[in-house]
């Protein structure tokens, strides 16, 4: 009997119950351990090179949730998550079924059928200037700063990255296990993004050697670095 219990104990942690129509999602920007702080703060690259950030912005998508049921819940909306603009950092999933649900996963960037739709309205505002007028399509990521072994003019520095046709395609996808979770989610899930990583993993950024992409050429250079910047924050206690 008690083996039996133990059997069940382990099962019920094996998923996340969220009991919530409206399911809210907080971005909360860090470089490792420490805040994000824009135009103050001094942080150092992999390579020991400082640099600080003036701008973070980014979109995130196409949301998928499994639910313990064998469903699969799609919420094919877009989100601008913008350091400068407080609210933005915390959105908004409508609709959620209460349930329990075993993944959830998102795409960074906008789908090709959006990057096919021309300038749009809301989050795909043109007027959020994450619009190529020249490509027809859509900047996922802008990282925008600062560094002193930067060779551009200034010490700036720029990463816009976009582009959803292979080879040169930018969405990345993120995937959580909720199944980590050991606590109920009821109305919100947090989590940490390592800006960090943007420039570290699995491609070191050289400052004095890749300080601009503004275009297709080493976009895919980036995007390999920021699909893994996300990551679930434990549950309050």
């Amino acid at each position: 009997m008690k083996k039996r219990n133990i059997i069940l104990v382990c099962f019920l942690l094996t998923f996340v119950s969220i009991n919530a129509q409206n399911l809210s999602l907080s971005f909360n920007h860090f470089v490792n351990n420490q805040a994000l702080k824009l135009d103050s703060s001094i942080y150092k690259n992999e390579l020991g090179q400082t640099f600080t950030v003036s701008k973070l912005k980014y979109y995130v998508s196409n949301f998928h949730f499994k639910a313990v049921s064998g469903k699969d819940l799609f919420i094919n909306e877009t989100f601008l998550i913008d350091e400068d603009e407080e609210g933005s950092k915390k959105i908004l999933l409508s609709k959620v079924p209460e349930g329990n649900y075993t993944s959830m996963d998102f795409i960074i960037g906008v789908d090709s059928l959006h990057n096919c739709s021309g300038a749009q309205s809301g989050a795909l505002d043109p007027v959020n200037a994450m619009f190529w007028a020249w490509n027809t399509g859509y900047i996922f990521l802008k990282l925008e700063g600062r560094a002193n072994t930067s060779l551009s003019p200034g010490h700036f520095f720029e990463y816009h990255i976009g582009g959803y046709k292979q080879p040169t395609n930018c969405i990345r996808k993120v995937s959580f296990d909720l199944g980590k979770n050991e606590k109920t989610i009821t109305k919100e899930i947090k989590i940490k993004v390592n800006v960090l990583e943007i420039l570290k993993t699995p491609n070191a950024i050289d400052f004095s050697k890749l300080s601009s992409v503004t275009d297709l050429k080493n976009a895919t250079v980036i995007a390999d670095n920021y699909k893994d910047m996300f990551e679930l924050m434990p549950n309050e206690k």
